[in-house]
């Protein structure tokens, strides 16, 4: 970032690297008494979109330091615990970018991504992820140490995303469907296979982020952002919403908790899958082998979303031996 924007990414920096919430505080305090909260609020309007998302990542980057993960910036009560310019500043770029709230670190870890050697040209991150080994913007650990845990889990849940580009493909195809139709089964057969590679890569990840150093704080981090649904990469949200895992086992409304990270446009999207592959789940209470099929694109979720949880588990709670058989 450049001009006044450099002051709120050396604050976010400064912020994951806090010893604790009571520090990560301090810090914006400090910047609301210089009057850098207000000078960037004035600002944002003038923000690309590009840029404005940027800023949404460090914002939340310096939110879930400071323990304020759960707060939507537009409520009253949000002032009683947090600090009221940096609130503004956040719901300044959270309109900006038509998102009510966006602490989900999943969702804006594409942002904090870049390759390590710089593109000959524009290159969408999905396709960097695949390709090119990436390093953080924000770090979650010191300049010239290892990555952290927490990095590690966000550099998994980018590549996650980034090599999910066919199972949100795969969605808009099963979407709409007949559970007759020939191409279903062919569909959901591609899906398993995304998943279960999916999988293969989150297991392939698993033993450089137990070997990563971790501290209390950013433990911490991460057991906030769990209990808040604020850990749920989109790519799972997808494939739960096809098929339909997700709304059996937690409810509309802890679905709904779930989504409320991502941008309008992405639930949307989401809520529509919902709706189209209906049909396609009716697949669930029939015989025969598309219903087979169907099944098995179910387990392979279920597997991968346990892997995942096996790999935030690991980051939370350093252990001492590989991801467990039960992942």
């Amino acid at each position: 970032m450049i001009g006044t924007w450099t002051r709120l990414d050396a604050m976010a920096r400064a912020a994951a690297i806090a010893p604790d919430r009571e520090a990560a505080i301090a810090l914006v305090e400090r910047a609301h008494r210089a009057d850098e909260l207000s000078a960037l609020r004035q600002r944002v309007s003038r923000l690309s979109l590009r840029n404005a998302e940027a800023a949404a990542m460090r914002i939340a980057v310096i939110a879930v330091s400071c323990g304020w993960c759960g707060l939507d910036p537009q409520a009253p009560a949000a002032r009683e615990v947090a600090d009221g310019a940096f609130l503004d500043l956040w719901s300044a770029i959270a309109h900006r970018i038509d998102h009510d709230q966006f602490v989900a670190l999943p969702t804006l870890a594409l942002h904090n991504w870049v390759p390590e050697r710089k593109p000959r040209r524009h290159i969408p991150i999905d396709q960097l992820a695949r390709t090119e080994v990436l390093v953080p913007i924000v770090r979650w650990a010191p300049e010239g140490q290892p990555l952290s845990r927490l990095d590690r889990l966000m550099l998994a849940a980018t590549r996650l995303e980034a090599h999910g580009i066919w199972l949100f493909r795969l969605a808009e195809t099963l979407a709409g469907r007949s559970p007759d139709d020939s191409s279903t089964p062919t569909a959901l057969r591609r899906l398993v296979r995304v998943q279960h590679a999916l999988r293969g890569q989150l297991l392939a990840e698993a033993a450089e982020l137990t070997a990563a150093p971790a501290t209390p704080q950013q433990r911490a981090v991460l057991g906030a952002l769990a209990e808040q649904g604020a850990l749920e990469p989109p790519v799972l949200q997808a494939a739960e919403a096809v098929l339909g895992i997700g709304g059996r086992r937690m409810g509309e409304g802890r679905r709904q908790m779930m989504r409320r990270h991502l941008p309008a446009q992405h639930r949307a999207w989401l809520s529509a899958m919902d709706r189209h592959c209906a049909p396609v789940r009716t697949l669930a209470h029939r015989g025969g082998p598309d219903a087979a099929v169907y099944r098995e694109a179910q387990e392979s979720l279920i597997a991968l979303r346990r892997t995942y949880t096996a790999l935030v588990q690991a980051a939370a709670r350093p252990t001492t031996g590989p991801l467990t058989a039960a992942a």
